[in-house]
């Protein structure tokens, strides 16, 4: 499985392209920080993040896309910024008709260190311990990248399989299935 992580942001946007499997030793492809200037304009940094995310996708043809989920945060305008790149990270990907998966900041933390509450150095150190690199990817954005990356590659099997569970199950209790009786509510005038 081959998966291009993305840690959203105007003004470094991470990319990281990580493939393997599940139990095995993963290997990092690349990785990277598309940057735009701060003083530039919205629509033309937004242009700057999807042609750098173009250019990932072509050169490294992922699979899958995995994009950090947006969270709140007390500064709306870094908050707004980060929901603005992650929505170009996912229209590049579902344009070319690639999945996309959003992970919590927490669900890759835990993933990678152990810990939701990891801060950015464990993660960098984690990072750099699992696809066997001589340094922590700089800056931390590159690293996230890849911890996301990584994070979609070991929960993908367990997703996948839940996924054909409530599916199986759909398919089961379908309207052409016969469903058993509803049960009855109380009388009325009855008081819980």
């Amino acid at each position: 499985m081959r998966v291009l992580g993305v840690d959203p942001g105007l003004t470094r946007c991470g990319v990281g392209v990580v493939e393997g499997v599940a139990g095995r030793p993963l290997t990092m492809l690349g990785v990277g920080v598309v940057r735009t200037p701060a003083d530039a304009d919205l629509g033309h940094r937004l242009v700057a993040v999807e042609q750098g995310l173009e250019q990932w996708l072509d050169e490294h043809r992922p699979e899958f896309v995995a994009v950090e989920r947006v969270f709140s945060q007390h500064n709306v305008r870094t908050v707004m910024g980060t929901a603005q790149a992650s929505a170009v990270a996912i229209l590049c990907a579902s344009r070319r008709g690639i999945p996309v998966a959003l992970h919590t900041p927490s669900e890759v933390k835990a993933a990678v260190t152990g810990s939701g509450r990891a801060d950015k150095a464990q993660v960098g150190a984690m990072v750099t311990r699992l696809l066997r690199l001589d340094a922590p990817p700089r800056p931390a954005d590159a690293a996230d990248a890849l911890a996301l990356a990584i994070c979609h590659i070991w929960r993908a099997p367990a997703q996948n399989r839940l996924q054909q569970a409530v599916a199986a199950q759909a398919a089961r209790t379908s309207p052409t299935t016969p469903r058993a009786p509803a049960a009855r509510h109380a009388s009325k005038g009855r008081t819980a």
